[in-house]
């Protein structure tokens, strides 16, 4: 991917690794334009200098009137970036956590389906452009404490290589980009091993430049949980991660 001259569009990028992603676009030349629902956050990318859009992923409405507001500023759009990731703790022993979970779903998964149905039409009349889907490293090998949003990053995983087969041969490609845990909105407090947000920038926007690119921005800290079940790992590493159970109310 020729990272300078695109015209990408970030949902869900107003914090942590959109934001840096934002950042990183713009420096190798490309026009960016940030979407969210923080006021303050697009108040803040905006005096940086990005193009920012009011929307909620989790409101059809909105995201066509977005997607409208977005193509009117820019027509040339071609690279579409969505990354809602909504992360909240569940007891699955308590049913009280169903709440939690149809949010994370609404949010995650069907807000990232909202996204791709609303410019899909438009890449496909351009006959070139690329949907880039942000999973995690979760999707792949389970945080027993974050279970709803382990599962709705295995959706979005499994909805990519579906879409990716739905558009071959129309120009439009799909680009998943899987991060492992990024010393970001407080991971960091959670996992001392957190990446780097600097670190983890530079190691993907340098895999998504390759050429071809990857179908799978898989960095090098994300390796570990991406490939554990081919690797034999699996099961000893969910129970390790299982310990982290103790940071749920009443858990000890």
């Amino acid at each position: 991917m020729d990272l300078s001259h695109r015209t990408v569009l970030i949902v869900g990028g107003t914090s942590g690794i959109g934001r840096e992603l934002a950042r990183r676009f713009a420096a190798a030349g490309s026009t960016v334009a940030v979407g969210g629902r923080n006021p303050q956050a697009l108040a803040e990318l905006a005096q940086e200098g990005f193009g920012t859009i009011s929307i909620d992923v989790t409101d059809s409405a909105c995201v066509e009137a977005a997607r409208d507001t977005v193509l009117a500023r820019y027509p040339e759009l071609d690279t579409v970036v969505t990354m809602p990731g909504l992360m909240l703790l569940e007891d699955l022993r308590d049913p009280a956590h169903y709440e939690a979970a149809a949010t994370m779903v609404d949010t995650n998964l069907l807000g990232t389906i909202r996204v791709i149905d609303a410019f899909t039409p438009h890449l496909l009349h351009r006959g070139a452009g690329t949907f880039i889907t942000v999973t995690s490293g979760i999707a792949f090998l389970p945080f027993p404490p974050m279970p709803t949003y382990a599962a709705s990053k295995a959706a979005v995983h499994a909805y990519s290589e579906a879409l990716r087969a739905q558009l071959d041969g129309t120009g439009v490609a799909v680009v998943e980009l899987v991060p492992p845990a990024v010393a970001t909105a407080g991971q960091e407090k959670v996992n001392p091993h957190a990446l780097p947000l600097d670190d983890f920038a530079t190691e993907a926007m340098d895999l998504l430049s390759q050429t071809p690119t990857p179908r799978e921005i898989l960095v090098k800290g994300v390796l570990m949980h991406r490939w554990a079940e081919r690797d034999g790992t699996y099961d000893a590493l969910v129970a390790q991660r299982s310990q982290a159970l103790t940071m749920l109310p009443g858990r000890s």
